[in-house]
Formats: structure tokens, C-alpha cells, sequence
């Protein structure tokens, strides 16, 4: 087994000179260029299976000068040439280990990471590792000691102790010359910080504290320290960072700083546990669990003057800060739980301040009208482009007046009529003047009487007034299309007026407005029959389309040269669809033919789809529709053609023709308690600039044609269409109790927030004109009859004069920052490259894109992501996350279907999740290759939700009664049936039942058909098994396990989609036909396959293999007998069988007719250290299980029992998922092919001993006959021992049964493996010729991230897991000795 790759939490960061980024992701440690613009470089393997916790450089030909990074106090030698390599030293866990970083300068892009020496294993838990000199190397460790190691031999020269010997949970070490300037500060579990000398005191003894800092009351996670202010730092699980001043410590002499140090500053403001902090010349950075990094100016008191958020939950884990170069920009990283590497440029210099959005909102800046009257509407206008600083600001009062604000001083722009007094609609749009370049400013004002007064505001005279009805005008919406610009007045009785409005120059070069009228759109009987958001598509293959929101809540699709209404009779609009370039006209003309009372009715209606409080928004991105409403929901939706089963008793046999509908494809809820919903902004893509082999995460922001984007526009060429109909990454606007919000629903958290006092009120937002955040922004609003701004207009954001990006830039994608709870594969997409290419280039395309392994995973974060992981590279992409549930994710299944269409392949695939709360959710994913951005694409459509609860959620009144039933769980579910139109399910529930549902794609809704409360306790998983006898019939097994131990076998034949169309709710439902006693505790995982059994014998054999709570395996196997073959034949093959738990030929009967004979079964009492989470079946007979003990086992089951070939250790720490498939070996072209890889070559494998042996550790062969359970006796672990003539190494003081064993490569002679027992020492291998070689298995383990393995053969037998190789593991023993 080899790691393919991998995603952990990020718990290392550091800089090299600005121009290089170290991260440490679990044992992998990866190199980022920064120049000229971030990207990935190298990456090795270098801690085994120990999680890299910092990284400390040394630079050979150029000492860096003291930082809280470096702790060194070397002068900065005087260096014309920047040097050729660097020299590392990794430290995490108990080991620590020298790597070399290899630059060429000629070539800034070639990058190579090379270990220096064996990895030095210590007694304790490194802290802290500093260089103090070529050779030596400066260690603090857990529990208050401080070691000199020999950095070539790794052998300790000094150890010391000190007096206060408890235990440590940071460490900072400052070093200079020589051991006696050495400076130790610690971070204590008891919430104190101590300050000693590893020589201090007298040598024969423990050094005693110097200095001891007191006022946290939480441990210290983090210790920085600023040489030229004296001043040290420190990070607490109380959620605060601490200022001590501490004056010099460190350097000639190892000073020790003031007596009496004092706290300078206490600051408040991470909302959880604070992890990291680093301090810098008038800036402090901190970073914590609550996933923000903050920027805090401790010269001004101690504010926040950044956030920098990009995390999804699980907190911030790492955090680097680069040197700042006379007052420049500096780059700050983060890394996350999630494993994401974000990177941010932060303005230096104490005279440059930044303010984040969420800072900058603190202050409000009043702008203080003196206009007449209250201030009713305000209006953002300007171009497109206009700076927040040229923008103008128009607001309308209640006495009828427009007023501009402009360079800090209002004037009136209008004055309305006696008649547009007390009521007024106003809305304003930017268009550009008829054959001129001149852009102008248009406003409309609807008042009581159903009059518009339209007008521009730089030429208000030049203003007309249009008349619609005799009603008040509720509301005015502008619409832009390509060559028109279109006002829609909705006034009483449901009509919405609406008019084609042109601007242009007459004969004297002034404005002019020409107004076409057009056919009003009639809104559906409903109270509140007013119109409140509407988007035109212009350019669709059913011509001209509006699609409309109500204040009802109703979502309408209106088409041009539709039905049109004249006094109850319906007429045809005989002219078809209207061009682009002349639709006025056409609509000009139609009126003047078919009269001014005719009007549009929709074609399409979602009555009340966003409750009943009214849509906000809505528009058009990509091919796809967004809408916005106050029911707390974002609903995708898009036009598709109706179904003709909908329209056959409404058209009576009439054809169909251009009958459309509108699909709701899925529904995005924003945050808890947000419900007030404004609308949609959508995020620029992140497009990868450059791509190379192992060359991943590197972006760049595209700017697209925003125009077609958002008008769904495509110019007819493949490239502009590729991605229309996939949905966009976007972000929520709206109100959160009393603060102005735009909400990340898939980042969780407040990208701004303007304390504004709530809803029912006046607001625009800048800039936000084609609907695109651009990650900054100001907010103009009013309250209390004032015009307030968010930022002073005037006043440009400092964040948007340098273009800033307040998401950062992205090095590497997070996934889950919480636990991944289960994990699903749907399917491989294989890459395509743009436009026609040769055979040669589509193979250099498969090397590079390859093949992309499509997953679905749900967490504890409630949320499920759908990943796209590419084995050659290590690469992963995410496609889409999913935050629908408001429980933990604890199951997902799917039914996938692989299409191929002419250029590529597609996935589509029905996929149920569930979780807690009992909520099941069902979603359609449409999965393709993506040509523009070279990886796959999703598009994910809802098809059904259901909870159990959920009668119980709309009762009246409920609060005043008591729910009897528990919040259930749904623990595990498997698709029992499929069929075109959905599935059946079976769940294992929290409750003690076991229920099955219904899932129907046509009606959208998922049925119990029925439950069962047999097993009386929590049930914990679910398999199914499908059997098929020699006339063709096919029956349904059904597995089930619960806390107890026992499996029940169900007889579910009956309960296919036939059966379950006819069947009822008062139907009872089964009952189990076997008892399978399996574990001492909870069953956590099945794995269920069948074997045919010969013609003579007849039926066929059942394995169950189970992994429970106590840790065993169990193999249990069941004959089953088909009706009519009339056989009882006996136990073919297990007369060899060990440890028989049950009787055998203990038989049942099903009432389906089939007969079960249990055989004895098979067992692995110690299989895992820990309880089995996950057990799965990557070929027949061969298992893969694994644990929170962070290993993966291979097992293999045959008729004389089971086998144990192999474990590896697992990087992935509470391991609660597995999947595993079948592949193929790629070929590869003959010749070298200079290959990057992400792992050092040799593979590491853990085996497990025999378990007679107490200290000796060996590799396992083939399973002799007359072991017991696969396991080897004391003798025959001496025989293979003289065989191997390897030495026994032992690897754990506890004695852990496990050794270290390497598998070579194929053509690899033992001399060339042995000659890399140290580790790979390129980032780049020469590959040689490689043909197929069979099958490859793949095993992928979740937890706290998620790790891909790759099993060369799955047809191997166990001899090839033992091939052996030196040992490397240098042992560090710990004694005290002087120097």
C-alpha cells in the first residue's frame, strides 16, 4: 500500500525569505514558490507516521537575522548571491528530521527536496527544535526539558531539566551562540508561563525558574517573542492573547529580562480557543479554533484592524507571517482544519492602516441630509467602474423631492407634483446614450395615482410621465438587456406595466427619452398581488422569457409573443419569437395591431415557493436562475420544457409545442436565524493560471464576460457554453437581527456586517451592479430619517484600493474541518483537453488530467462535499458542498449511472444522505468534465427531503406540548431496489428500528413503507446482499446489526417496486428468518458478499463479515438453499474452520421459501487496537478495515480462515469511514518521464506480529496451515525470522504489536532498496517502462481528513507484503552528560 493522497489538518507554516511557503500536512512536507506568483513546487514524505508540527530553516550560506520565527541573534553575513539551498529541520511528535530545500536560481520553477539523515526518534514530545550551530540542534520537549542533539549523529550531548517539572504544552526557545546563551519559555498546564536556562543554577541538579508569568486561565498553546521590543506574547485556551513586557531575553549570556515583567495588554476577541500567535513591529497576529486569523494594532490600544477568514469549521491550526522590507506589503498564511492553505498580503507600516469589513462598520458615517421632508429611498448611482469615492447617492423624500449627494453636499435633482407627496417608488439604472459613448443616470418615481415620472438625473427637464392605471404603483424595476432598457411598474388589480425606454440625442444634442409601451404581464388572484423582482432572458432558444417574483411568494415565467388576454378571450401572437435586434419594433407593432388592454399571462407559476412574507430577488447566472426570498432560502431554479404526463387533461390532446415550466433544481438556506433574504451575489471563479503535474491549487481570478454571464448570453461557441447550466459559488445578502450581512453559506461566516438596525428598510450596496462581489464593499442606508454610509464617502477602502481580496488566495483546498463521518465513491471522470488533439496528446492529457475519482463525503459539520480526486497527482478539487442538513452527516448512498456522451464521459447519480434530527435528503448529481477549467464539474439538483418529525414540526402550539419521541438517528442506509424512477431504502436507525422508505424522482417525495422495532436496541449498520438462482430469479437478503452484537438476516424479496407500488401502511412488516450472534458489543460495519455454489450442491454461500466495538472481526457464513433445488448439502470447505462460535447447520427457514444453514465462524478477537469503524470489501474474500487506532488492515478469508497480509498507518486520526474499488494499472510510455511525486517511494506497511511474542517485532509471510485465525505461533515467527535474516526492531516501548517493513518497486534490486532506506531523496523520479500489471485496489480512510491508498495487486499474496529493509529509525536515548 501507497499513499496516493491526501488531505489532514495543516499544523505547520513557515516562510523562507519571502519568497517560499513550508507547510506540514500531516508526515508530507510541501514546498510553495511565491514569486512570481504562488504555486506548489515540491513535496516529500519525511516524518513517517509521525504529523509535522513546525519547521525551523537554516540557511547555510545566509543566517537570517532574530525573529520569532527564526529565535536567532546571528548578524546577517553580507551575501552577493541568494544561496543554493536551505537546510531544514522538521520536528512533530517524537521526531525530528533534517531535510535540504535545493533551489536553482536559473530556474526559479525547479524545486527539490532532499533528507539529510536518518529520522532521530526521541523519549518525549517535541515542543520546539532551534538550530544553535551547523552540527547542533536545540530541543524543548514536553515535559520541561531541554536537549543538545548532534545533528549528524542525532545522539544527545546535553539534556537538563527543569525545577518545575511539570508538564509543558509550548515551548520557545531562544537561542544564541553557544548552549549557555540558550533561553527556554514555557507554557504550562497549570496557565503559567516560566522562563529558565538550560544552564542555569547549579549543573549538578534541575534548573530553577527565573521568571514565572501569571493572569491566563487556560493552557498556553502559543509563545512569540519580539527582540526589539522586549516584549513577548502569548496565546490561551481562555480565547485571549497577552502582551508581557519582558524586556531582553536571550542572546550573550542568556539574559533573563526584568525582574518583575509586566502584562502590557489583554486582548479579547477570537470567540474560541486561541492557537496560534505571532508578533511583528506594531502588529500582532493570532489565530484560533473560531477559524479566524486576526490583525491587531497594539499601538493603537489594542484593535483589530483585520480579519482574515477562508477556513471552513474546525479552526485555524497554523499560522506564518513573513518579514516585513521597509514598510512593503508582507504575506500572512493560515492553515486550517480542513486542510486549506490560504494565503493573504497584509499592509505593513504603523502609518498604513486596513480595516476589514466586519471592523470598518464599527464607526457609521452619518451624511447628514438637510434636504426637506424624510428620507424614504436611497440609490447608489455611477458606472460600472466607479470608485466608492465618485459614487453619488440619490434619495427621495416623502414630500416628492430627489436629492443627490455628490462632493459631500446635497442638492435637489426633482421636484415632483402635489400628487407624488406622502408615497413615493423610486429606482434608479446607468445606461448608455444611442451612438454615443456618454453614459447616463435614469430615474423612476411612482407615486398613489398610478403616474411615473421619469427622468435622468443630470438633465431632469428633459423627463417624461407615464401613466400605469389608476392605482397605486407598489413597485418599479429596471431591466437591462442587451440593446434595451425596460421599466416595469406593477400597479393595481395585478397589472405590471411595463415599457421599452430609450435614451438619445435630438437635433440640439440634447437628451432625449423614446418610450415603447408594452403588453402588461397579469399577475395569478392572490392577495398581495404586486410584483417585487423580475430578470429578462433575452437570448434563449424560446425567444424573449421573463421570469418574475411576487409579493406572494410566487416565482412566474412570462414569454414574449406568448398567450395574450383581451377581455377573457385568448388570442395567438401570430409572429413568433422576436429577434434581439429588433424586439421594440416587433412589440411596437404587435400593440398597435392587437390593442392596449391586451395582456401577458405566465406560462409557468411555483405559487408561494418562498413562503408567504414575498420574493427579493431574482436573477441570472450562467445559464441558471437564483431567487431570493424572506423565507430564509436562496432556490435554484432554472426553464426546462414541461413534461407532457403534466399537460395531457389541461391541453385535451393539443400539441404541446413551447409548453415551459420552471424547476426549482435545489434550496440553499442561509444562516440560523436569517431569515430576511435580500439576494444573490455570486464569487469570480478561481482559475488555475498554469498547470503542471503535481502542480495543484494555483490561481488566478478570471474576469468573464459578465454581461453574457448574468443575461445567460452565449456567442455560439462551445467554449462560452461548456459551463452554462452548472451552478455558480455565490454568497447571500440579507438582514441578521439588526446588522446588514452577506453571508458564505459554504464557508459558514460573515464575509460583512453593518449594524443598521434590521429590515423594513431602504438599502443599496456598492459595488454590485452585474450582481458580482468582488469581496469588498460599502453600504448606504437609512435610519431613523438619516442617510447613513458604512464607509465615508469620500474615502476610498483601503482593501479596494489595492484590489484585496478578503477570501485570500487559495494554495490548497479545505475539505471538511470537522470529522468526516462517512464517505461515498460515485464514479471516475476522465479528462478532456480543448478542441481536437491527436492521439499522442490525448494520452499526454490522461498522464496529466487522468483519470478523476468523484466522491461524496458528509461530516460533523453538517455539510456534504462532493471532491474529485486525481490518484496520479495527489490533486482535489472541490465541486460542490451541500449544507442542507442541520444534523451531523452519518450515512450516504448512491445509485450511479455512467454516461458517455461524444467527447467525454458523465456521471449521474441519485444520492441519498442522512444523519441526525432524522432528516434524509435526496439530490440528483449531474457530473462533467469541465474544458475551461480542465477539471470535472457538478451540478447538484433536489430532488426530496423527509424527517420523521416533521408533522411534529408544523403542530400549532407545540411548544406546549411534550415530543415523546427521541431525536433519532439515522446510523447507516443501503439501496435495497432501484429502478428508473428512484430506489428503495433500508435505515438503520438510533430508536431500535428498522425502517423502510420509498424514493421517488418524478413525484420528488421519499415514503416509509414501513418499520420494525425487532432488534429493541440502536441499530448500527445496514448490508444488503442479491442472489439470483438457475431460473432467474432473484431474491433479496437483508442485513442488520445493532449494539447488542447480533446480526438478523431479512427475507426482503417481496419488497420490490411491484410489490411496494400495491402495498399498504397497515402491511406488517417482516420478520428476520436468522440470528446471527457476531460481537460481544455494537456492530459497527457489515461487509456482505455471495458465492455461487457448484450445479451437484446447489445455492449458494453468504459471507457477513462484521467489525464491532470490541474490537474483533468476525466472518460469519450462511448457505442458502433456493426453493425447489431440495438439497441440504453440507459445509463445503469449512471442515477446517477455527474457534466454531455456533452449532453448525442450524437452519431457517425465510417465508420466500429460501433455507439458511449457518456454518461455524471465523474470528480475529484483537483485529484493531481500538473499536472498528469501518470494514468494506475491495475484491472476494479480500476485507480492508479500520479504526480510530489509525490503521488500515488487509484481511483475507478463505476456507481454512482468516489471514492478516498487511496494515499500514494511516495519517487520518479518528477514522470513521472507508471506501474502496477496483482499477486498472496505467500504462505509461517507455523511456524516462520525469514524474513529480508527493511521497517519498518506499512505501511503509505495518504488519501485524504474532501474538505470542513480547519484545521481538517481525514481518508475516504466507499463512502456514495449523495457525489459528491467521495468526503465526512463537515457532514459526522464528522459523520465518532465521529465513528473513533480518534483525528485530523494536518500534514502541509499550510493546505495540507492529514493525516496519518496505515493499519494493518491481525492477527494484534489494541493493537499490536498501540504498533508500533513508527516504526518496529527489522530488522528481525517473519511471521506467511499466505495463499493466492486473488490478489496483484504492482504499480510501476518513476522519479528520481523508487519505487515498493505492494496493498494487489486490491478487498478491501475503509474501509480497514481507520483502524487508534495513533499519532507518535511529533511536534517541535521553542522558544527562556536560559539556
Amino acid at each position: 500500500m501507497e499513499t496516493a493522497a491526501l488531505v489532514a489538518p495543516v499544523t505547520a507554516l513557515e516562510f523562507l525569505q519571502d519568497a517560499f511557503l513550508l507547510t506540514g500536512e500531516g508526515p508530507v512536507l510541501t514546498v510553495y514558490s511565491l514569486r512570481p506568483h504562488p504555486k506548489v513546487g515540491a513535496s516529500l514524505s519525511v516524518l513517517q507516521h509521525y504529523r509535522i508540527h513546525g519547521i525551523r530553516p537554516r540557511c547555510l550560506a545566509d543566517v537570517p537575522e532574530e525573529s520569532s520565527a527564526t529565535g536567532t541573534f546571528k548578524e546577517k553575513k553580507d551575501v552577493s548571491s541568494e544561496p543554493n539551498f536551505y537546510d531544514l529541520a522538521v520536528f512533530g511528535g517524537k521526531a525530528v528530521r533534517l531535510v535540504r530545500l535545493h533551489v536553482d536560481h536559473h530556474d526559479g520553477e525547479h524545486l527539490r527536496l532532499e533528507i539529510l539523515g536518518p529520522l532521530m526518534e526521541l523519549q518525549d514530545w517535541a515542543l520546539d527544535v532551534r538550530w544553535l550551530s551547523r552540527d547542533k540542534l536545540c530541543v524543548a520537549v514536553a515535559h520541561n526539558t531541554a536537549l543538545l542533539l548532534d545533528a549528524i549523529t542525532g545522539s544527545v550531548v546535553v539534556q537538563r531539566s527543569c525545577l518545575e517539572g511539570c508538564l509543558l504544552y509550548s515551548a520557545l526557545l531562544l537561542v544564541h551562540e553557544s548552549w549557555a546563551d540558550t533561553v527556554l519559555v514555557g507554557g504550562t498546564v497549570f496557565n503559567q508561563l516560566v522562563l529558565w536556562k538550560p544552564e542555569g543554577g547549579d549543573k549538578r541538579d534541575k534548573a530553577p525558574v527565573e521568571r514565572r508569568l501569571l493572569g491566563h486561565s487556560g493552557v498556553i498553546f502559543s509563545i512569540s517573542y519580539l527582540q526589539e521590543q522586549g516584549w513577548l506574547a502569548s496565546a490561551s485556551d481562555d480565547r485571549s492573547v497577552r502582551l508581557w513586557g519582558v524586556g531582553t531575553l536571550g542572546g550573550p549570556g542568556g539574559k533573563c529580562g526584568d525582574l518583575n515583567p509586566d502584562c502590557l495588554r489583554v486582548l479579547y476577541g477570537h470567540q474560541a480557543r486561541v492557537f496560534s500567535v505571532h508578533l511583528s513591529p506594531g502588529k500582532v497576529f493570532s489565530a484560533g479554533e473560531d477559524g479566524a486569523c486576526l490583525v491587531w494594532d497594539w499601538a493603537e490600544g489594542g484593535k483589530v484592524v483585520r480579519t482574515l477568514k477562508g477556513h471552513r469549521a474546525g479552526g485555524v491550526r497554523a499560522l506564518a507571517v513573513s518579514k516585513e522590507t521597509g514598510g512593503e506589503e508582507r504575506w500572512v498564511a493560515t492553515g486550517g482544519a480542513d486542510g486549506g492553505v490560504r494565503l493573504w498580503r497584509v499592509e505593513g507600516g504603523e502609518e498604513r492602516k486596513v480595516r476589514m469589513e466586519e471592523a470598518a462598520t464599527e464607526k457609521l458615517s452619518d451624511l447628514k441630509f438637510a434636504g426637506q421632508g424624510l428620507p424614504k429611498v436611497v440609490c447608489v448611482v455611477g458606472e460600472e467602474d466607479a470608485s466608492w469615492s465618485q459614487s453619488k447617492f440619490v434619495v427621495c423624500t416623502d414630500q416628492g423631492l430627489v436629492y443627490q449627494y455628490s462632493d459631500e453636499q446635497w442638492e435637489m435633482v426633482w421636484q415632483g407634483a402635489p400628487e407624488f407627496q406622502s408615497y413615493c417608488a423610486m429606482e434608479t439604472i446607468t445606461v448608455s446614450v444611442k451612438d454615443s459613448t456618454t453614459k447616463v443616470s435614469l430615474c423612476a418615481v411612482g407615486n398613489l395615482s398610478g403616474s411615473i415620472q421619469v427622468f435622468p438625473i443630470s438633465n431632469p427637464q428633459c423627463g417624461i410621465l407615464l401613466t400605469g392605471g389608476s392605482g397605486k404603483i407598489h413597485s418599479l424595476i429596471w431591466q437591462e438587456a442587451k440593446n434595451s432598457i425596460y421599466l416595469l411598474a406593477s400597479g393595481g388589480e395585478g397589472l405590471v406595466y411595463r415599457w421599452c425606454i430609450e435614451v438619445k440625442l435630438d437635433e440640439n444634442s440634447s437628451l432625449a427619452l423614446d418610450v415603447n409601451r408594452l403588453p402588461p404581464f397579469l399577475l395569478p388572484p392572490c392577495a398581495k398581488r404586486w410584483l417585487t423582482a423580475a430578470v429578462c432572458l433575452h437570448s434563449t432558444s424560446w425567444g424573449f422569457l421573463w421570469v418574475c417574483g411576487d409579493r406572494r411568494g410566487s416565482l412566474l415565467l412570462f414569454q414574449e409573443g406568448g398567450k395574450l388576454i383581451n377581455k377573457g378571450r385568448k388570442q395567438t401572437d401570430k409572429k413568433g419569437v422576436e429577434s434581439e435586434e429588433t424586439g421594440s419594433e416587433m412589440m411596437e407593432e404587435r400593440e398597435r395591431n392587437e390593442g392596449d388592454d391586451l395582456t401577458l399571462q405566465p406560462l409557468s407559476c411555483l405559487f408561494g415557493v418562498h413562503g408567504k412574507q414575498g420574493v427579493t430577488s431574482v436573477c441570472a447566472y450562467q445559464g441558471l436562475l437564483y431567487s431570493a426570498g424572506r423565507d430564509g432560502c436562496v432556490r435554484v431554479f432554472r426553464v426546462c420544457p414541461a413534461l407532457p404526463e403534466s399537460f395531457k387533461e389541461k391541453t385535451n390532446g393539443e400539441s404541446l409545442g413551447n409548453k415551459l415550466q420552471l424547476e426549482v433544481l435545489r434550496v440553499q438556506r442561509a444562516c440560523k436565524g436569517m431569515e430576511w433574504l435580500e439576494r444573490v451575489l455570486f464569487l469570480e471563479p478561481e482559475i488555475p493560471v498554469e498547470r503542471e503535474e503535481g502542480c495543484e491549487n494555483h490561481y488566478k481570478t478570471k474576469k468573464h464576460n459578465l454581461t453574457e454571464e448574468l443575461e445567460g448570453g452565449s456567442g455560439g461557441e462551445e467554449e462560452k457554453t461548456e459551463n452554462k447550466g452548472r451552478e455558480a459559488r455565490f454568497v447571500i445578502v440579507g438582514f441578521h437581527a439588526v446588522h446588514f450581512v452577506i453571508w458564505d453559506p459554504v464557508k459558514q461566516e460573515r464575509l460583512l456586517a453593518v449594524p443598521c438596525g434590521g429590515g423594513h428598510r431602504s438599502w443599496s450596496l456598492w459595488p454590485s451592479h452585474k450582481g458580482v462581489w468582488p469581496e469588498y464593499g460599502a453600504v448606504v442606508f437609512i435610519k431613523q430619517g438619516a442617510v447613513l454610509a458604512s464607509h465615508p464617502p469620500g474615502e476610498a477602502p483601503s482593501w479596494a484600493m489595492k484590489g484585496g481580496r478578503t477570501r485570500g488566495w487559495g494554495l490548497r483546498e479545505g475539505v471538511h474541518g470537522r470529522g468526516i463521518g462517512c464517505v461515498c465513491r460515485l464514479g471516475t471522470i476522465r479528462g478532456i483537453g480543448k478542441g481536437s488533439q491527436t492521439e499522442t496528446e490525448q494520452r499526454e492529457v490522461d498522464r496529466v488530467e487522468g483519470h478523476w475519482e468523484i466522491m461524496v463525503m458528509g461530516g460533523e459539520d453538517t455539510s456534504l462535499t462532493i471532491l474529485a480526486v486525481h490518484p496520479e497527482s495527489g490533486s482535489v478539487k472541490v465541486l460542490s458542498v451541500i449544507t442542507d442538513h442541520i444534523s451531523s452527516v452519518r450515512t450516504v448512498t448512491a445509485v450511479a449511472r455512467q454516461e458517455r456522451g461524444s467527447e467525454n464521459k458523465s456521471l449521474s447519480t441519485l444520492l441519498v444522505s442522512a444523519g441526525g434530527r432524522a432528516q434524509m435528503q435526496c439530490y440528483r448529481l449531474l457530473i462533467g468534465w469541465d474544458k475551461q477549467r480542465l477539471v470535472p464539474s457538478c451540478q447538484v439538483i433536489q430532488v426530496a427531503s423527509h424527517r420523521l418529525d416533521e408533522q411534529w414540526e408544523r403542530r400549532r402550539n407545540r411548544h406546549k406540548t411534550v415530543k415523546m419521541d427521541p431525536e433519532t438517528r439515522y446510523m447507516s442506509a443501503v439501496v435495497v431496489d432501484e429502478n428508473t424512477d428512484g430506489c428503495l431504502l433500508a435505515l438503520a436507525c438510533s430508536d431500535g428500528a428498522l425502517r423502510l422508505f420509498s424514493v421517488s424522482e418524478v413525484k420528488r417525495q421519499i415514503d416509509l413503507l414501513w418499520e420494525t422495532f425487532y432488534h429493541q436496541r440502536c441499530v448500527l449498520s445496514v448490508a444488503v446482499c442479491s442472489l439470483q438462482d438457475g431460473k432467474g430469479n432473484r431474491y433479496k437478503l437483508l442485513f442488520s446489526a445493532a449494539t447488542d452484537g447480533k446480526i438478523a438476516v431479512w427475507d426482503l424479496t417481496e419488497a420490490s417496486f411491484s410489490s411496494a407500488a400495491t402495498s399498504s401502511s397497515t402491511r406488517p412488516p417482516p420478520i428476520p428468518c436468522l440470528d446471527i450472534p457476531a460481537h460481544q458489543s455494537g456492530v459497527n460495519s457489515l461487509a456482505v458478499w455471495a458465492e455461487k455454489l457448484g450445479q451437484q450442491e446447489g445455492g449458494c454461500l453468504v459471507t457477513v463479515a462484521s467489525g464491532g466495538d470490541d474490537g474483533q472481526l468476525t466472518v460469519s457464513t450462511v448457505r442458502v438453499q433456493y426453493p425447489g433445488d431440495g438439497k441440504t448439502g453440507g459445509s463445503r470447505g469449512f471442515s477446517q474452520m477455527s474457534e466454531p462460535l455456533v452449532p453448525p447447520q442450524t437452519q431457517l427457514q425465510s417465508s420466500n421459501g429460501l433455507h439458511l444453514y449457518l456454518h461455524p465462524q471465523s474470528r480475529i478477537p484483537l483485529a484493531h487496537a481500538a473499536p472498528l469503524t469501518a470494514l468494506e470489501l475491495l475484491s472476494p474474500g479480500l476485507l480492508v478495515s479500520t479504526s480510530s487506532d489509525q490503521r488500515v488492515c488487509l484481511w483475507r478469508f478463505s476456507s481454512t480462515g482468516i489471514s492478516h497480509i498487511g496494515a499500514l498507518c494511516s495519517h487520518v486520526a479518528d477514522a470513521a469511514g472507508l471506501a474502496v474499488w477496483e482499477g486498472l494499472m496505467i500504462e505509461e510510455e517507455e523511456g524516462d518521464t520525469k514524474r513529480k511525486t508527493r511521497f517519498e517511494s518506499e512505501q511503509e506497511v505495518l504488519i501485524f506480529r504474532g501474538k505470542g511474542s513480547q519484545t521481538g517485532l517481525k514481518t508475516m509471510h504466507k499463512t502456514a496451515e495449523g495457525e489459528t485465525g491467521g495468526r503465526s505461533n512463537r515457532d514459526q515467527e522464528t522459523a520465518d525470522e532465521a529465513e528473513s535474516q533480518e534483525p528485530v526492531e523494536s518500534l514502541s516501548e509499550t510493546g505495540d504489536p507492529i514493525c516496519k517493513i518496505s515493499v519494493r518497486k518491481r525492477g527494484e534490486t534489494a541493493s537499490e532498496s536498501e540504498s533508500d532506506s533513508v527516504g526518496t531523496t529527489q522530488s522528481e523520479v525517473n519511471s521506467e517502462s511499466m505495463k499493466k500489471r492486473g488490478k489496483t485496489g484504492w482504499v480510501l480512510a476518513c476522519g479528520q481528513g481523508f487519505q487515498l491508498l493505492r494496493v498494487t495487486d489486490t491478487q498478491m499474496d501475503a509474501g509480497m507484503w514481507t520483502t524487508g529493509r534495513e533499519k532507518e529509525n535511529h533511536r534517541v536515548t535521553l542522558q544527562e552528560e556536560s559539556i
